[in-house]
């Protein structure tokens, strides 16, 4: 009797846990689908111990609905919606391909950079840290796809502002990627000349560009 009022505990608390990692992430998606656009600015870390890999740098975005400005690791990527143009200023080189239409719902991309969980996952509710005054709430995200490349995620949300603060990828090869977001603003007056590749300012400047055929 008691081994069975016990797995009913757990069961129930599991959906309880589970109900309240979905409010927590539909507060989130409501909150970031109500800007018009978002700025952010991030620090990336990537860690694997086994093969000796540690990397930090930074990076920011631009996004507006699909749209987005990127630049991460000395690439400025934009979308205007059509084509994806990937800027390599180091080797004066542009290459303009079709967006991924890639059914991985896991993939983190620049345009789904804030609202690549809504799909794809199954999640509950993680560990609450104070971080810098700031209470944030982790949902760990464990992808449905077995295929998957990811061991598991673990999203942080700052509680007051239901802002992504952290985002912590872990790949099957233990490989431990976090995008911590330094920088979040919102509604600014943008032009979408910031999303438009100007193909004859790079012609000019004798940049390589290769187009898909």
């Amino acid at each position: 009797m008691k081994k069975t009022i016990l797995l009913i505990f757990l069961f129930t608390t599991t959906i309880s846990f589970s109900q309240d990692a979905k409010k927590l992430l539909d507060q989130v998606a409501q909150k970031v689908n109500s800007y018009e656009n978002v700025y952010i600015e991030f620090q990336h870390k990537l860690d694997n111990p086994i093969a000796n890999i540690h990397q930090e740098t930074k990076g920011n975005a631009t996004l507006k609905k699909e749209l987005y400005h990127f630049n991460y690791m000395g690439v400025e990527q934009l979308f205007d919606g059509e084509k994806v143009y990937m800027i390599i200023h180091e080797d004066e080189e542009v290459i303009v391909k079709k967006p991924n239409n890639s059914n991985d719902a896991t993939t983190l991309s620049p345009s789904k950079m804030l609202t690549f969980y809504e799909n794809g996952f199954t999640y509950k509710m993680d560990i609450l840290q104070k971080v810098r005054g700031r209470k944030v709430q982790y949902v760990k995200l464990a992808p449905i796809n077995n295929d998957s490349d990811l061991k598991y995620i673990l999203l942080g949300v700052d509680n007051m502002t239901k802002h992504i603060y952290k985002v912590i990828e872990t790949g099957k090869d233990d490989t431990v990627t976090t995008y911590t977001i330094s920088k979040f603003i919102t509604n600014q007056s943008i032009s979408n000349k910031l999303f438009t590749f100007d193909k004859e300012k790079f012609d000019s400047k004798g940049y390589d560009i290769t187009e898909p055929k």
